[in-house]
């Protein structure tokens, strides 16, 4: 079988790939990639790999599936800037057409498979002409017999009865639109899951080892946006890291939870199966499992209207617009600090910041991050409007708002979690700007130590409250309306009511005294929480579907 096959009017718009060189499965990449060092040695090779990434920051060049040959002719169309300027080539191709309709044509090859050993006339001919070509779509011919048609289901088993004419009687045999439509929609957000959940771990391990470097660096703590108490550079990490870890069980949790539609029929009762069966509801029962699991399905909907229920969409959609959120906070987080000039995402050595300022260094990665999760965010309300309408068992106005929908919230957290890995895997820090912030700070912050310190050197408690008030004050008026800095340790030094502790001053006013347990609870963390739910993902993300 040639990779394609030439229509009646000379195009070549036909494909056959046999599996091996599809676009690779999944489960290799997570055997592969997530079986990383234990924490010890992830953070010394992060310190080698942040080195030289700091020379040139990690690129972004190769990620869209836009690096691929564009013809004159689309570039006279709209393409969506998702696929064409921002998806990566495996979640590109998970949303193919030639993923959709190659799994129609399984979806119809598993069936008359299992049809056939549950005792129905099908021939091991067939079966095999079915199975050669699943891949052998003529998309001319699909395309002329939808705008005949106006059906694409029936458009598409009519293309594949051209290339199968010895099974052309019982391809779709007893089915309705829904087993294929619905079934592949199912593998399809099962197989996107896969592919978000491998790069997500991948993301939560740098931010991991970017939180351990940092434990113990001191840093402004912010409430209401104002300088609060001290916290530490890896402390804020794992606020991240915590939000990403919910997103990830999530998503682990919503993939598990997928049920298939099966094979259920027209309104979900299986009339249709239970008469091709002459009424042997054992039979039916077996064809629905047997599907299911040739499918990589553990289970099947028992109820089901024509649809699945579009429910089970609002869940899918939930949580990846729950994971929107998270980046937007963690990004809007780094986009701030930058302001400050205190961390910085990767820059690479010919980026440009500014046609007009060439010194700017914006936080582009985190500005697209929010931009995208915010679109991604507003996505949740097209599948709860498309299931509050879902008139008794199916009404058809889910399936142009779900093509656009599904793909697009799939896609959108996709692009986000490339460029987020790119972020993660080369943060900057600047501690020298941290320690100028700190220092602008911390005298205002210690006053209440150095009145405890007073005390135990034998002053009065309120006689220092009001000395320090009068100084802060001051000290607070210099820095606010003249624009110089914090004077207060200084005003205390030269004030000779606190002699009896001007040599312990500089242990007062150390940073670390000030973060109370956040290396800590830094490292509980990661071995409580972050480590052992990354072991679960050391494995195979989901079972292959059995032909």
């Amino acid at each position: 079988m040639s990779d394609s096959t030439t229509t009646t009017n000379g195009s070549q718009k036909s494909l056959n790939m046999s599996d091996s060189t599809s676009v690779s499965q999944t489960s290799l990449p997570a055997e592969q990639q997530l079986q990383q060092p234990t924490p010890p040695q992830r953070q010394q090779s992060t310190k080698i790999n942040r080195s030289a990434i700091l020379l040139n920051g990690p690129s972004m060049k190769d990620q869209s599936s836009s690096s691929f040959h564009i013809s004159m002719e689309d570039r006279e169309k709209y393409r969506s800037p998702l696929n064409s300027r921002y998806a990566s080539a495996e979640m590109s191709y998970n949303f193919s057409e030639i993923k959709k309709f190659s799994t129609w044509r399984r979806l119809w090859f598993w069936l008359a498979k299992c049809q056939k050993q549950l005792g129905l006339d099908i021939t091991d001919e067939q079966l095999e002409e079915l199975e050669r070509n699943i891949t052998n779509i003529d998309f001319d011919i699909a395309e002329a017999e939808e705008r005949r048609r106006r059906h694409d289901v029936m458009a598409h088993v009519h293309t594949y009865s051209r290339c199968c004419p010895k099974a052309s009687p019982i391809i779709h045999l007893g089915a309705t639109s829904a087993y294929v439509g619905d079934n592949a929609d199912l593998i399809v957000m099962r197989d996107a899951f896969d592919i978000l959940i491998v790069k997500l771990v991948r993301c939560i391990q740098f931010f991991t080892q970017f939180a351990q470097e940092y434990a113990s660096l001191p840093t402004l703590g912010y409430t209401h946006m104002q300088p609060a108490q001290l916290t530490t550079v890896g402390k804020r990490a794992c606020i991240w890291i915590q939000d990403l870890l919910m997103d990830l069980k999530n998503f682990d949790r919503v993939k598990r939870q997928l049920k298939f539609r099966g094979v259920k029929g027209t309104t979900g009762t299986q009339a249709s199966f239970l008469q091709l069966f002459n009424g042997d509801h054992s039979k039916v029962e077996d064809l629905d499992r047997m599907v299911t699991e040739m499918a990589g399905f553990s289970k099947a909907f028992i109820i089901c209207g024509q649809t699945y229920t579009r429910k089970l969409d609002v869940e899918v959609v939930s949580v990846l617009a729950s994971f929107g959120g998270s980046i937007h906070k963690m990004c809007t987080d780094i986009r701030l600090l930058a302001s400050l000039k205190e961390i910085e995402e990767p820059f690479e050595i010919e980026q440009l910041g500014s046609s007009v300022m060439p010194y700017k260094r914006n936080p582009m990665r985190c500005e697209r991050c929010c931009s995208l999760a915010r679109h991604l965010m507003t996505l949740i309300n097209d599948p709860l409007g498309t299931h509050s309408v879902q008139w008794m068992e199916r009404t058809l106005d889910d399936s142009a708002n779900k093509r656009i929908c599904i793909p697009e919230a799939f896609l959108t957290a996709d692009i986000i979690l490339f460029t987020l890995q790119n972020i993660s895997e080369g943060l900057v820090v600047y501690p020298k700007v941290i320690d100028k912030h700190i220092k602008q700070e911390l005298p205002f912050m210690a006053t209440e130590n150095i009145i405890m310190a007073m005390v135990s050197a034998g002053g009065n408690r309120q006689e220092c409250h009001e000395k320090i008030r009068t100084l802060s004050q001051k000290a607070a008026e210099r820095v606010k309306l003249d624009g110089l800095d914090n004077d207060l340790v200084d005003r205390v030094k030269n004030d000779p009511y606190f002699a009896p502790i001007i040599n312990k001053l500089d242990v007062i006013l150390d940073a670390k005294t000030f973060i109370g347990r956040a290396p800590e609870q830094v490292f509980e963390f990661i071995l409580r929480e972050v480590e052992p739910t990354l072991k679960n993902f050391l494995i195979p993300i989901s079972p292959k579907p059995i032909d």
